[in-house]
């Protein structure tokens, strides 16, 4: 067992939850669903007071055959309404650019969009970020074709900071979205939602962390 995590990580559960406004219930109030994923340790397993909460996710998911309007980029974001926009050649049908459309498994023509994930601090740097992003995008796989993230400097421009600084970790950020099967397209990371590099992106911990196994 690494020594320095607060708990062993497959303790860590996902609850994956969609927010909208109650009275968003006719045809016409349909807008991009809202999800948040939450990980946390398990109230089954002994971890210390405070260090429960593992970190957070964001996403967002398109309906590639709807209209889309100016409203919509408040929740998906300016650069995803304007990716959608260039990749759905028939929105009435949600068909993709051909290159797109040859790259990526049927399945339902929407779109998840990863906005945000969030780790806190004594759980970074063993690898989690990218297995719990892959965990999540795979329990929503049955809702969409593709998951898609643009990752840009300018997400890690914090007061202070170098431009050096801010780009190296956005290149970090890059690395570890195509270790998980991401593929950089027109300058936006995307990966077909039934990649089996979704599912391996789990094998790491599982091998380092199952009962049983040995330690070095």
């Amino acid at each position: 067992m690494v020594p320095d995590l607060p708990a062993n990580p497959l303790s860590i559960e996902l609850e994956l939850t969609h927010r909208r406004f109650w009275w968003q219930i006719d045809d016409e109030d349909e807008q991009p669903e809202q999800w948040d994923a939450s990980a946390d340790v398990s109230e089954l397993d002994v971890c210390p007071a405070g260090l429960r909460h593992v970190g957070d996710i964001a996403l967002v998911i398109a309906d590639l055959t709807k209209e889309r309007n100016l409203l919509d980029s408040v929740v998906l974001g300016e650069w995803a309404l304007e990716f959608i926009a260039e990749t759905v050649i028939d929105p009435d049908q949600g068909k993709l650019h051909p290159e797109l459309d040859a790259r990526i498994s049927q399945g339902p023509p929407r779109m998840v969009i990863l906005r945000r994930i969030e780790l806190t601090e004594p759980w970074r740097g063993h690898g989690l970020g990218a297995a719990l992003i892959a965990s999540a995008l795979r329990i929503l796989a049955p809702n969409a074709r593709l998951a898609a993230c643009r990752v840009s400097p300018l997400d890690f421009s914090v007061p202070g900071a170098d431009r050096i600084t801010a780009e190296l970790s956005s290149l970090r950020a890059g690395a570890m979205l195509e270790s998980i099967g991401f593929e950089r397209w027109r300058g936006v990371h995307l990966v077909d939602l039934r990649n089996p590099t979704l599912v391996d992106a789990r094998m790491e911990l599982l091998d380092q962390w199952w009962p049983g196994q040995e330690v070095d």
